[in-house]
């Protein structure tokens, strides 16, 4: 089992969606990815916190035997703090304020041993941080990298560097069409893949992921749920569990990317049930292995019957 390391966003989110509301709860991308890839591996993280974090989002990190070397305090400042909310079309966020504060003075420095991690994955910041992060660390086995529209839309070129340089691609449909200037995603997917990533992972909320790689494109569907209440922090915390999980393997091929992208789904499934993190806090012994099994049984399809189809063409000429 290798570890990995996360570097990304702490925060604290004010969210409304129909289903209630929540102020200053722990949020962030690198919070979700963390907490997520920790029941799979050991994870550090790299991020920056005003004097306002609340010492009980520290205890939840520490419970999950999460590093907390490369996490700064500064002194007299305030967390970085997303306000937004959900109408009923929960694939969609609405932004009512984000103050960067503390974040906006972010830059990311590696402690000695973080340099030397295996698995990294670069949760959504700023372009030109992520490069700066990747000329830290040493000859790591992955690199996993997600982005935002707001970096597609003012710092294309900056982001395109950070993509060359990188294993995994995470973006979600929106963000491939924006950055592919195209509308059909197995275009976008195609095009990705060749700007060097082996893996590019277009993310499409309740419906599930494409993975496209140079040998072919995979479609996996998302875990159906009747009970949702926030996607925030969903699509990080896919992303932090297909990193832990592909660390936890220690190997990265073809099948265990795609079981990594099965885990990632199912374990997005549980933190959009609840607010913040706090249904992926307190995920059971046996619930993530259930939920996994069940979205595997639900896919499997039966072998066509030979000549059934050929059948069917032959009619179908024959009508012609």
């Amino acid at each position: 089992m290798s570890q990995a390391l996360i570097v990304g966003s702490v925060a604290l989110d004010t969210v409304e969606t129909p289903h209630g509301k929540v102020d200053a709860a722990l949020g962030g991308s690198c919070s979700y990815a963390s907490v997520a890839a920790s029941y799979f591996t050991d994870v550090s993280i790299v991020g920056v916190v005003g004097e306002d974090f609340p010492p009980e989002a520290i205890r939840h990190f520490q419970r999950r035997g999460i590093d907390l070397s490369g996490l700064e305090t500064k002194r007299g400042g305030k967390t970085f703090h997303w306000s937004g909310y959900y109408t009923r079309d929960m694939n969609q966020a609405h932004t009512n304020t984000t103050e960067l504060n503390v974040f906006a003075e972010f830059h990311p420095k590696l402690t000695e041993a973080q340099r030397n991690v295996p698995f990294i994955f670069l949760a959504n910041i700023h372009p030109e941080l992520q490069l700066d992060v990747l000329k830290q660390v040493r000859n790591p086995k992955l690199v996993a990298l997600d982005t935002m529209n707001l970096w597609i839309d003012g710092h294309k070129q900056a982001l395109t560097k950070v993509i060359e340089r990188v294993d995994i691609l995470l973006v979600n449909e929106q963000e491939a069409r924006q950055y592919c200037e195209k509308v059909n995603l197995i275009e976008c997917g195609k095009e990705l893949v060749t700007l060097g990533p082996k893996t590019v992972v277009i993310k499409k909320g309740e419906h599930g992921a494409l993975l496209f790689q140079k040998n072919g494109i995979v479609y996996l569907p998302a875990y159906p749920l009747e009970k949702l209440k926030d996607p925030t922090g969903a699509g990080d915390t896919f992303a932090g569990a297909m990193v832990g999980y592909l660390a936890r393997l220690g190997e990265v091929n073809d099948e265990n990317l795609v079981r990594a992208v099965n885990v990632g789904t199912c374990m997005a499934s549980f933190v959009v049930e609840e607010f913040s993190l706090n249904r992926l806090l307190r995920i059971q012994p046996g619930e993530l292995r259930a939920r996994c099994q069940k979205l595997q049984d639900m896919v499997r399809l039966p072998s066509l019957v030979d000549g059934t189809l050929d059948d069917v063409k032959l009619v179908a000429e024959a009508t012609v």
